[in-house]
């Protein structure tokens, strides 16, 4: 197991380790190494500075993609924090990656950060005037986001 220290009781896998599998024809959703992501979910907001870091400064789609898969799933395990990382996650609102896209309003839904509803709304007219080729269709993730953004049970 490659892991690099983080604190004295937490450690982190480096990434590099078992490659991220984007989707294909055959398969419209991504793989991701179960291993790492579990580790990740278990330090809770001990983990959210390094996601955030990788998030700042990443340019590479795989990289980008696993790390948005596992802060959705740790906000789905009961880590809080996530909403305070918008300003990385918002390097990623004019994104034409429809992995990037999917996983992007996956947190945005659960989340509920005010400032994301109209990178939405942008994300969604963007892909409907220029849609990318993908094996899914980002936008029912975007639509889903949006449409939880104007449900009642989410007002206050």
């Amino acid at each position: 197991m490659n892991v690099k220290p983080v604190t004295n009781n937490t450690y982190i896998y480096n990434y590099n380790n078992t490659p991220v599998q984007q989707p294909t024809p055959q398969r419209n959703y991504c793989l991701f190494d179960q291993n790492k992501v579990d580790c990740f979910i278990k330090q809770k907001e001990n983990a959210l500075p390094y996601l955030n870091d990788v998030l700042l400064h990443s340019n590479n789609e795989d990289q980008i993609t696993e790390t948005l898969y596992i802060l959705d799933r740790m906000i789905d395990n009961g880590t809080t924090g996530v909403d305070k990382m918008y300003p990385a996650l918002s390097r990623f609102n004019k994104t034409k990656s429809p992995n990037i896209q999917t996983f992007l309003a996956g947190i945005y839904r659960k989340t509920q950060i005010p400032d994301a509803f109209g990178p939405l709304v942008s994300m969604l007219i963007q892909n409907s005037i220029n849609p990318q080729p993908s094996c899914f269709d980002p936008n029912e993730e975007v639509g889903g986001a949006i449409l939880a953004y104007l449900s009642p049970r989410f007002r206050g």
